[in-house]
């Protein structure tokens, strides 16, 4: 069945373009009403009971759900084009095409089926540990009580005369570790309360290693917190002790996390992809350096994940050069998809230079929100883009939208977002091909967000937008590729010649001093992307530099210390082929003339070793070194000084030996 899209200008707030909306996005739409939620919500129930809708209102999107339960009607998806597009300064301005294309991008943007993923259930059974000094957590412990299992670990000597619906110890929290339904905490010097006698409550004899499992820490010790990125670890509380509505408010949490609960699945990781490390060399570490929970530890050659610690900020996936970790909720095509829909839908309505604001659905979406109702709005041409996770939007994500169309791209970070990684990948793409396009926005007030919005006016761009599929890696190199042309075609570079990128980029080639390097190969036997492989024919070392992820396993493990690693990106199509980095002639046997090791090697372990040894004179053992495997074995077997000869072999017995000694022969 067709959607029906139900249009409202908001009490004449907004201007709408019905037939310009219908055209562009391909739906049905109706009037324009202006009082929908209210004095014309019976147009709204009518057109409900007809079939699937779409209802031009995020602000009521409620009242409109609460409709159709009544009505028994499909729940209608609500978009919010009116503080995103319609209200803004200049939104209907002539002879712009005023906020129509962007409402239309919008709206087609929205009709993107929601990407699945996967999910784990944790269960939480009410077990609370409480940090602090007495005069706080105990308080706060007997307002808990009638709700979870609490039990207060005191950091001070306080009184302890109170109730028995707590549980109270004393100790050193050594290590706590786990989240949500899954903490564990180690403790030394612990000390259980003794309920007997008459006064203050004592405790009995301290005890080391203590250690016990708990669902959710209430820390109001005011002290270094339990946990890196305390915000982001579910089932940790860390308030401030001298803030009584954090207190309340931390209470009101923590009295709700009994259940179970779904926590999506943010990553999917690929093993055999990782290049952490090879044969005890390590190589790359940047998802261990950045994951902020330290969700990420290391696993032999590779890495694993703990998906109950992980938070979701998408860092890692972001700076993977391999592609072993993706994030999955939702995936990259899934974003891709959405910015393609946005880019497209808005030029093929008539919008000019469209601008992509790259936001939270918290910090961000009450900022467009707030800078809509009292401020300027967005400009017409700044198109919104919520994303569960900044930081995943990465250097890849970037080029893919200025290769689709979009003239620039900004991130509007949050008061709590790790803007380190953001400003890293930003720095990238800059270098791949963004420069002057992208930006990280880091705004607490509305009003200077819209003013410095509307005072910028990105170059064209004399590209035509490409089409972006593959990996991470694929992507960035495609849409890298194509903005470089469009640069050299305004006199910037040749778009064919590799730019430098910043020091740690995941792309970039291999050099090798042929001086120093032996052609040993052993770079080429741990390389985890096979961008460094040798020959069958002779000795050779190649290189493919579109494979290489600069994760540093050659220079370490180089025994000639030969190699250096230059980050860079080439365009051209010779970073997709084979080049060779050094090569020699091999050393034929003195025995049977077969080709086999380096010739300079061989050649200089020769005179290295000649006359310092009586092995190595002229004529003896020495000449091992210059023969092959199987005439090395022929030589050593027939030598006269064979340390692996044995006795000279007894002669077989026969028959005739036997019936010599007999006297009847």
């Amino acid at each position: 069945m067709a959607k029906h899209l139900i249009l409202c200008d908001c009490s004449n707030s907004q201007v709408l373009d019905r037939d310009g909306l219908a055209r562009a996005v391909g739906l049905t739409c109706s009037r324009v009403h202006t009082a929908l939620c209210t004095s014309e919500i019976q147009a709204a129930a009518t057109l409900m009971s007809g079939g699937e809708t779409i209802i031009a209102c995020g602000q009521e999107a409620a009242r409109f759900a609460d409709l159709a339960e009544e009505l028994g009607a499909a729940q209608p998806l609500c978009v919010d084009i009116r503080d995103r597009a319609g209200w803004s300064d200049d939104a209907g301005a002539a002879p712009k095409p005023g906020a129509t294309p962007k409402m239309a991008a919008l709206l087609a943007e929205a009709l993107i089926a929601p990407a699945a993923y996967k999910t784990i259930d944790i269960v939480s059974q009410g077990a609370c540990l409480v940090i602090g000094r007495a005069a706080v957590a105990l308080p706060a412990a007997e307002k808990l009580a009638g709700a979870l299992a609490v039990t207060v670990l005191l950091t001070d000597d306080g009184d302890t005369t109170t109730g028995r619906r707590v549980e109270i110890v004393r100790g050193r929290l050594k290590r706590a570790e786990g989240t949500l339904g899954a903490f564990r905490l180690h403790f030394d010097a612990l000390e259980m309360l003794n309920p007997g006698g008459r006064g203050s409550f004592g405790f009995f004899a301290p005890r080391d290693g203590a250690i016990t499992d708990c669902d959710m820490i209430l820390d109001l010790s005011g002290g270094t917190t339990l946990f890196p990125a305390p915000h982001k670890r579910d089932g940790y509380l860390r308030v401030d002790p001298g803030d009584p509505l954090a207190i309340a408010d931390a209470l009101l949490q923590a009295s709700q996390m009994v259940g179970t609960f779904e926590k999506p699945l943010h990553l999917v990781l690929e093993p055999h992809l990782c290049a952490h490390s090879r044969s005890g060399q390590t190589g790359c570490t940047r998802c261990l350096d950045i994951c902020p929970t330290s969700a990420i530890r290391p696993d032999g050659d590779h890495i694993a994940i703990d998906p109950l610690v992980c938070a979701g900020c998408g860092a890692c996936s972001a700076l993977c050069p391999s592609g072993a970790i993706r994030y999955d909720a939702p995936p990259l095509d899934h974003t891709l998809h959405r910015v393609r829909v946005l880019a497209e839908t808005y030029l093929a309505a008539g919008g000019e230079a469209p601008r992509l604001l790259v936001h939270d659905a918290e910090h961000g979406a009450e900022m467009i929100a707030l800078a809509a109702r009292y401020g300027r709005g967005l400009p017409a041409a700044t198109i919104p883009l919520a994303v569960e996770a900044l930081a995943g939007f990465g250097h890849a994500e970037m080029l893919a939208a200025l290769a689709m169309g979009f003239r620039a791209v900004d991130v509007l970070t949050a008061p709590r977002t790790e803007q380190a990684p953001i400003a890293a990948e930003i720095a990238l793409a800059s270098a791949m091909g963004g420069a002057d396009r992208l930006a990280l926005l880091d705004f607490a007030d509305p009003d200077a967000l819209c003013d410095h919005l509307y005072a910028q006016t990105p170059a064209p761009l004399s590209a035509e937008p490409v089409l972006t599929m593959g990996s991470r890696r694929q992507i960035a190199r495609i849409a890298g590729k194509a903005l470089l042309a469009s640069a050299a075609g305004t006199g910037i570079g040749s778009g064919t010649e590799p730019v430098p990128l910043p020091a740690g980029a995941p792309y970039g080639a291999v050099l090798v001093n042929t001086d120093s390097c032996t052609l040993c190969l052993s770079c080429v036997s741990l390389c985890p992307n096979g961008a460094l492989m040798d020959s069958e024919d002779k000795p050779q070392l190649r290189f493919q530099e579109d494979a290489c992820l600069q994760c540093g396993i050659c220079a370490t493990a180089c025994p000639e210390k030969a190699i250096t690693l230059q980050p860079r990106f080439d365009p051209s199509d010779a970073a997709l082929g084979q080049k060779v980095l050094n090569e020699e002639h091999p050393f034929e046997c003195i025995g049977c003339g077969k080709p086999f090791g380096v010739k300079s090697t061989i050649e200089k372990i020769t005179a290295k070793l000649a006359g310092k040894h009586s092995m190595f004179l002229e004529g003896g053992a020495g000449r091992l070194i210059q023969m092959c495997d199987d005439c090395r074995i022929q030589a050593q077997y027939h030598s006269t000084d064979n340390p692996f000869t044995g006795a000279e072999r007894p002669r077989v017995r026969t028959t005739d030996d036997y019936l010599s000694k007999r006297r009847d022969h």
